[in-house]
């Protein structure tokens, strides 16, 4: 019984320590592979909340175009991450907008 407290001592420093460090990595290493996929042509979202397509690559920082002819230079680590564009199929078989389109 008297070793009690420093178990629990353990079990703390392992859920508060390690468990974090592990779920870090593992985002640190989802956002690398999101980074290192991108190509030109790319729709991606910064971390300030930019929407831009990919216009260039370089090995520490990236072209955004944000506007027909406005080319903008990032760094790599300002992308959050990839845009999908939304299904145009989805919005007009969508059962709860009416058939002529109104809202």
């Amino acid at each position: 019984m008297d070793y009690f407290p420093l178990i629990m001592l353990a079990v703390l420093a392992v859920v508060l320590f390690v468990l974090p460090a592990r779920q870090r990595k593992k985002m640190q290493q989802q956002t690398a592979a999101m980074q290192a996929s991108l190509t030109v042509g790319t729709p991606v979202m910064t971390t300030s909340g930019l929407h831009a397509t990919v216009a260039g690559l370089d090995e520490k920082t990236i072209d955004l175009q944000i506007a027909p002819g406005v080319v903008v230079t990032y760094a790599r680590q300002a992308i959050l991450e990839i845009r999908r564009p939304a299904d145009a199929s989805a919005e007009v078989d969508d059962p709860a907008r009416p058939a002529d389109g109104t809202v």
